[in-house]
């Protein structure tokens, strides 16, 4: 049996389930790789902090955040359009939608062929603050690219690599894909 593994939790601690526990930490590059995975945890651990400093002064979440920030780059997008993009239940979008209309954030209006579709738009309040937090995370973006080949077109590099490998770890929904379609992000991006 391999010695990192043992029988029981020690009784001396006198807490636990009495499951097997393990001692040993996992490789950094065993079976797995772990630096990629880490460096994505913390990596959008400080991409959302930047924006969630700006949230908390609205009594805002990052559900907030998302919903601002589609609803700015497609104002007139469906309630429907939205939950399919975001993959979300209507419950869950319902109390966050409800405070940014609210709150002047966002307007609902009915749609022009049916008037039962809800469709969003953003008011200048919530442009306003769509801008504000996605230039933080663009500050962030940035000066990490900076520090690499990918952020230094004049040598011949450019980001395309990176948007690549973003489009790849992102891409597995229909809704995504269409959404990279209809805004151009299925091209290489360069500076």
């Amino acid at each position: 049996m391999d010695a990192s593994l043992h029988e029981k939790r020690p009784a001396a601690l006198g807490i636990g389930s009495g499951e097997r526990i393990v001692s040993e930490a996992l490789e950094t590059t065993g079976d797995l790789d772990f630096r990629i995975i880490e460096l994505f945890f913390f990596a959008y651990r400080e991409f959302t902090a930047d924006a969630d400093l700006v949230l908390e002064r609205y009594g805002f979440g990052r559900a907030h955040h998302r919903v601002l920030h589609f609803v700015n780059r497609a104002p007139g997008m469906t309630i429907a359009d939205l939950l399919d993009l975001l993959q979300i239940t209507k419950q869950s979008l319902s109390r966050v939608l409800r405070q940014l209309v609210d709150g002047g954030f966002i307007e609902q209006l009915p749609g022009e062929e049916d008037r039962r579709q809800r469709r969003l738009f953003p008011t200048v309040r919530g442009r306003e603050l769509t801008l504000e937090l996605s230039r933080a995370q663009a500050g962030r973006i940035e000066a990490a690219l900076a520090t690499t080949a990918a952020g230094r077109p004049e040598r011949g590099d450019d980001t395309s690599a990176v948007a690549r490998f973003l489009r790849e770890m992102a891409g597995d929904r229909g809704s995504t894909r269409a959404w990279f379609r209809k805004q151009g992000i299925e091209r290489d991006v360069t500076p």
